[in-house]
């Protein structure tokens, strides 16, 4: 086995070798890993394996593998078997010997050194402290190993550095595997893993723990002794290779040391770790010149000041002892001074490293504080000592969260939070609650800060490339802690609501106003305002609008609203008056793009506004439509813009001026251009799969990889779809001129789609006219959607009737697309529902054809209807999968849902057995793996929804009509089978209302009316009987509702059940209303003896389907199944 290992592990790290074998190389690799228990000498023997010279034998590869086999034989929880714990002891403590005491201590393989420190800690974890008894003593011995020949009289021997460091990350591993919270919190918890982990921490806690705490604080001290000596040296003679080697592995071992304290300080006993040994050493190493030395001995401090402790007074008593507040002031004001007088790029990443310790060094510090004020066991005295600490600490905290790195500013943003909090709650308790003056300077103080982060770095140039140059990670970093600054905003809002609006509206008015000042007076373009400045007022006024309370924003729009009603002059409030300052002062003409478009969002934020003050209406248009917005040199700029302008559209429709509408779309025509661009033909990604493709797989990929690459293209939609927003705005026009601009704007995009249709293509590759098609078919779409939708209210006001013509092409042209292009999968390929145009998604032109007609059908009503059968038909002979069924089915149900006109019921009568004969098809259709089952689910889903949304509505009748009735019983036959299938709850659900509803639709008598469900309708309707059907719920509907809970697969805990048992119950109530006492008699005559019921049960039963109202019969019917499973 050792040679096939090797072999194995040689092939799998080659990169040069076949895939597929090395597929093969990792399998077997898997395997030997399954097996570890037989594998684990084997692994022993390639880890220590020597050469003759006393070098390791195998490379790092083979060395490390070895040690993940050994991980995972000594992963378990039960004790080793005595030989094999009596071999791996002698192994690894004659490894540690030969290695870290007379050898380099893997000083060329640190990856293997690190490793083997945690393998060392399983197998501690797994033998200690029944088998391995002498664990400690045996380590003890080896970090002062006796050299042969030594004096005994000389003293303790030095400590030797490989076997300090080994022992140290021991440590580290040990108290992340026993107790590190977050380590334990990601495994899964098991009871037997948590007791071993208790056992062991309390053995080492009575035992061990201050032999090993002494051991620990000897080690470094006796490295920072030897470091400091080191470095006077090295000042004073000047510093050699060796001397940097040597001086960087002393500060590891303190470093490590200090981690290894940290790890275990929290559970064992305090006046071992804080005494007055500790406290100097750990107050000297905070100083330290190493950076790594500082961050761990201020995490080390962290956790002291997180352990619990009994007696919140003991707590008190740590955080006076220790005085943190003055020595994080010092260390503050130390490190942001030591930064401006950095020595470098490494020194000012390492300064600010330490920074963020200590950031999170307070922030701890002030959340144990927090924590004690609202300590009722603590004596009123101890709380206020608690609250003048808090206080003391608030200064540092402010100056942490002022730092220009944002990574040191958001360590402490948690402690704001929830200070800020508790004094929330404070006034929620009692309405008369004050802040004292000196809380009030914290809170005044954090919102000056708060405000001025929200400010863009100033190293950002003044050029606007340099702002678009920005790293991706940077700007999205910058904006998360903006998010992450709103909501302290928050905060303080729910504190002292009046002071932030009050410093908002300052700040931002301010800079407004002095920007339009220095405008006007032909000044410096940027206004005298930084674009950083700038940017930040506009962002302010954009936050404003969202920094009121709910409650006040509904009274000023009912304000609003009573001022309309009563024709006086509209109230204005702050918000309001920030909004119109923002547009008079011009700063939409600021040279910066940052700040453009941060105008931009904001007016499209707060569309309202305008619909009040229509006069800021063409200002911001013309921002919109000019270089400053949509025709900006650089293209990449526009998307965004162009949404925001048909948001803006839409929203103020009403409220445009008819004498400027055709110049706003005469502005936007040249955008109108679509570019179609396919990535290379010789593309990577355009491979096909496989050996051998089919005649369409290349330009399948093709298609799929254009088709989700970003452009601008997604966005141009929006302006399509304003374009027919604009033309159905221009009531000025008559019918005939609205006709022929839209004629005006659609021929050339029919003409274009026509021409693409025509092109013929040279190859598989060659599917450029495809993707042309696509992108036309998605822009006439949009025109379409921005039309208002076709009333199908009989009182509203026609549509005008030219228009449909229109539509009616725009159908045709669809179809004839879907015809040409129907056999490239991604045509076909429908993601998911589209009802709206923003979905970057894998779109289709069969997608499209099916979003072309949704928005077709909202436009034109049933004069497109015609077309709808055509369109059904070719996507359902279409080898279809299961997502394209489902977004059919959806775009179906729309428009049976929103037209019943004599055309929609003839259409629906046509397709209803194509369509459930399709449908059952790829339901029924074998499934495999976990997608296959999502989408199977999915499309059962669709289905019984749409067969219900018939069921329940006007069109009912479908299912028997003179096409139809043949196929009723094979469908009802397919709804109980889904009814009695219990693996998918919901869609179970579905289809026991679908039988409800056949029971009341066709179970009742000939001639039976049944009262309309409508609530507050006192009116009956027809039923229609399908003779036979009573039958039907007497053989199949009545036992169906019994055995159903009584299957096997029916899970009682889950809670959609509940909702299954319901619908049964109204299923059984829906029988009884439509056969009556008949089914009175067929239950306590025949099915309810036969199933061996006792006849109080049944006289219960009965008694309660006859009496009982729907609702509390269904409640009933449950409780009755819950009872007797």
């Amino acid at each position: 086995m050792e040679a096939q290992i090797l072999s194995a592990i040689r092939i799998a790290a080659d990169p040069s070798q076949d895939r597929a074998l090395q597929a093969q190389a990792v399998e077997f690799l898997n395997i030997v890993r399954g097996n570890a228990r037989e594998s684990c000498g084997v692994a022993l023997t390639l880890f220590l394996e020597q050469n003759p010279d006393g070098s390791r034998k195998h490379d790092i590869h083979v060395r490390g593998f070895a040690l993940q086999l050994l991980d995972d034989f000594l992963g378990g929880l039960e004790p080793l078997d005595p030989a094999a714990f009596a071999t791996l002891e002698q192994a690894f403590v004659g490894y540690i010997q030969s290695e870290y005491i007379h050898g380099s201590g893997e000083a060329s393989a640190p990856f293997i050194r690190n490793k083997f420190s945690h393998t060392l800690a399983l197998l501690f974890l797994r033998s200690y402290p029944e088998q391995w008894t002498n664990f400690f003593p045996t380590i003890y011995s080896l970090l002062r190993p006796a050299n042969p020949g030594s004096d005994p009289s000389a003293g303790a021997p030095p400590i030797n550095g490989h076997v300090s460091l080994l022992f140290l990350r021991l440590l580290i591993e040990l108290s992340g595997e026993v107790h590190d919270s977050i380590l334990k919190g990601a495994r899964t918890w098991a009871e037997d893993r948590q007791a071993r982990d208790s056992i062991i921490r309390q053995k080492i806690r009575q035992d061990e723990s201050e032999n090993m705490n002494s051991a620990v604080l000897t080690i470094i001290s006796e490295a920072e002794e030897r470091l400091v000596k080191h470095r006077q040296e090295a000042a004073a003679t000047g510093d050699s290779q060796a001397r940097v080697r040597e001086r960087a592995g002393l500060e590891e071992v303190v470093e490590s040391g200090m981690k290894a304290f940290a790890g275990y300080c929290q559970w064992i006993d305090i006046n071992l770790t804080i005494n007055q040994h500790t406290v100097p050493l750990i107050f000297r190493l905070l100083a330290d010149p190493s950076s790594p030395i500082r961050q761990a001995t201020a995490h080390a401090l962290l956790k002291i000041v997180q352990r619990g402790l009994k007696e919140p007074s003991d707590k008190l008593q740590l955080i006076r002892v220790l005085s943190l507040g003055e020595v994080l002031e010092a260390l503050e004001r130390k490190s942001r001074e030591g930064r401006k007088t950095g020595n470098g790029l490494q020194a000012d990443e390492e300064e600010e490293h330490f920074r963020e310790s200590l950031g999170k060094l307070a922030c701890g510090l002030g959340k144990e504080l927090v924590d004690l004020i609202a300590e009722p066991a603590l004596p009123p005295e101890g709380r206020e000592m608690a609250e003048q600490l808090l206080m003391q600490l608030f200064p540092t905290a402010i100056q942490f969260l002022a730092d220009e790195y944002d990574d040191t500013s958001s360590t402490i943003l948690p402690l704001f939070t929830i200070v800020f909090s508790s004094y929330k709650k404070a006034k929620k308790a009692d309405p008369q609650f004050q802040l004292t003056a000196a809380k009030r300077q914290v809170v005044t103080s954090t919102l000056e800060v708060v405000v001025q982060k929200m400010k863009w770095d100033k190293d950002i140039g003044d050029d606007e490339d340099d702002f678009e140059d920005m790293d991706e990670d940077d700007k999205g970093a910058f904006e998360k802690m903006r998010v992450d600054l709103r909501n302290l905003m928050d905060s303080i809002l729910n504190v002292d609501e009046q002071l932030v609006t009050d410093a908002v509206r300052t700040l931002a008015v301010a800079s407004l106003s002095a920007y339009g000042a220095a405008r006007a007076s032909g000044a410096d373009p940027a206004g005298g305002l930084s674009w950083q400045d700038a940017e930040l007022a506009v962002y302010l006024v954009y936050v404003y609008g969202e920094l009121k309370p709910k409650g006040k924003v509904y009274a000023e729009q009912q304000q609003k609203k009573n001022a309309k009603l009563q024709g006086a002059e509209l109230p204005a409030t702050p918000h309001d008056e920030l909004i119109l300052a923002l547009v008079q002062s011009g700063i939409s003409s600021y040279p910066h793009v940052a700040v453009r478009a941060q105008f931009f969002e904001s007016v499209g934020r707060y569309v309202d506004f305008f619909k009040d003050r229509k006069e800021c209406i063409i200002p911001v248009l013309e921002a919109l439509v000019d270089q400053r917005g949509m025709h900006q040199p650089k293209k990449s700029r526009r998307g965004r813009v162009y949404y925001i302008f048909y948001r803006f559209i839409k929203q103020v429709q009403k409220e445009l001026p008819q004498d400027i509408l055709l110049s706003i779309l005469n502005s936007i025509k040249d955008l109108l251009e679509l570019e179609t661009e396919l990535p290379p033909p010789d593309s990577d990604a355009n491979s096909s799969a496989g050996s051998s493709p089919t005649p369409d797989q290349d330009g399948n990929a093709i298609l799929e990889e254009a088709i989700t690459a970003s452009s601008i293209f997604d966005s141009q939609l929006y302006l399509f779809e304003t374009t027919g927003v604009l033309i159905s705005t221009m009531s000025s026009l008559g019918e005939d001129e609205q006709y022929n601009l839209l004629q005006a704007v659609l021929a050339p995009l029919l003409s274009a789609l026509s021409q693409s249709l025509q092109t013929p293509m040279k190859d598989s590759k060659d599917v450029l006219p495809v993707f042309k098609a696509h992108h036309l078919i998605q822009a006439l779409a949009s025109i379409v959607k921005g039309f208002p939708d076709v009333p199908t209210s009989a009182n509203s006001e026609p549509a005008p009737a030219k228009r449909f013509e229109a539509f009616k092409q725009v159908a045709e042209a669809v179809l004839v697309s879907l015809e040409a292009f129907g056999r490239f999968k991604i045509i076909r390929d429908a993601v998911s529902a589209i009802r709206s145009l923003g979905d970057a998604r894998l779109l289709t032109l069969a997608f499209q054809a099916r979003f072309a007609f949704t928005r077709l059908v909202a436009g034109a009503g049933v004069a497109v209807a015609q077309y709808i059968p055509t369109l059904t038909s070719r996507l359902l002979t279409a080898d279809c999968d299961p997502s394209e069924i489902v977004e059919l089915l959806s775009f179906l149900g729309l428009v049976f849902h929103r037209h019943l006109g004599a055309e929609v019921i003839d259409m629906l009568d046509q397709l209803l057995l194509p369509l459930t004969t399709k449908v059952s098809a790829v339901i029924t259709q074998p499934v495999d793996g976990t997608d296959a089952q999502q989408a199977n689910a999915e499309t059962k889903k669709a289905y019984l929804d749409f067969i219900l949304s018939i069921a329940t509505g006007p069109l009912v009748t479908v299912f028997i009509s003179p096409r139809n009735l043949s196929s009723f019983p094979s469908l009802v036959e397919g709804i109980v089978g889904f009814a009695a299938d219990t693996t998918y709850p919901p869609s179970q659900r579905t289809a026991i209302s679908i039988l409800a509803n056949f029971c009341l639709e066709f179970g009742p008598p000939e001639g039976a009316l049944l009262p309309v469900k409508k609530p507050g309708v006192k009116e009956e309707v027809q039923t229609h009987y399908v003779p036979g059907f009573e039958q039907l719920i007497y053989d199949r509907l009545i036992p169906l509702a019994f055995s159903i809970p009584m299957s096997p697969g029916f899970n009682w805990k889950d809670g959609l059940t509940i909702q299954v048992t319901n619908e049964i119950g109204v299923m059984l109530k829906a029988t009884y209303k439509a056969r009556g006492q008949e089914v009175l008699d067929f239950l306590a005559n025949s099915f309810l003896p036969s199933q061996n019921a006792p006849q109080e049960t049944i006289i219960e039963l009965v008694s309660k389907l006859q009496s009982e109202d729907q609702k509390a019969f269904r409640k009933y019917f449950t409780a009755f199944l819950q009872a007797r499973r």
